[in-house]
């Protein structure tokens, strides 16, 4: 029996779409000075400060879904860029509250309408988008995610 065509399994397809989109998305933030997990940490906590939350590195990691080591690493370099602040949490001084910079912030947004530019192009071969985001919230774990 011969083994299948790697054509015809989901994995090895979304592996190279994976791959496809992450050049694509790194040739835009690239002018930008963002590397992609950079882009996803500043633009989460954008995202969350303008949710009116400050939120602790754990907290971020949960939210980007990226480890907490790394996550901690990558912060710091947004730091000595001047793009996110730490500040002490006053309900617990070990932690540290997150907050995008003025700076940071305008960057954030700007990084945002690149991927999202980014996005429009690449999933426009898809038939219908809307379906392709219904299809991969539940295998990406989150299933509950506003449309």
């Amino acid at each position: 029996m011969a083994p299948p065509h790697p054509d015809d399994s989901p994995g090895f397809l979304l592996s190279h779409v994976t791959l496809r989109w992450q050049r694509d998305v790194a040739a835009a933030l690239a002018p930008l000075g963002l590397t992609h997990v950079q882009f996803v940490l500043l633009a989460s906590t954008w995202w969350m400060n303008a949710q009116g939350e400050d939120p602790n590195q754990l907290r971020l990691a949960h939210q980007a879904g990226t480890d907490v080591k790394m996550t901690s690493q990558v912060l710091r370099k947004l730091e000595d860029k001047g793009l996110i602040a730490r500040e002490v949490d006053p309900a617990d001084t070990r932690a540290k509250r997150l907050r995008a910079t003025t700076r940071g912030a305008q960057l954030a947004q700007e990084a945002i309408a690149a991927v999202e530019a980014v996005d429009r192009a690449f999933f426009a071969r898809s038939a219908d988008a809307g379906a392709l985001v219904d299809l991969l919230r539940p295998l990406a774990g989150r299933p509950g995610a506003p449309a």
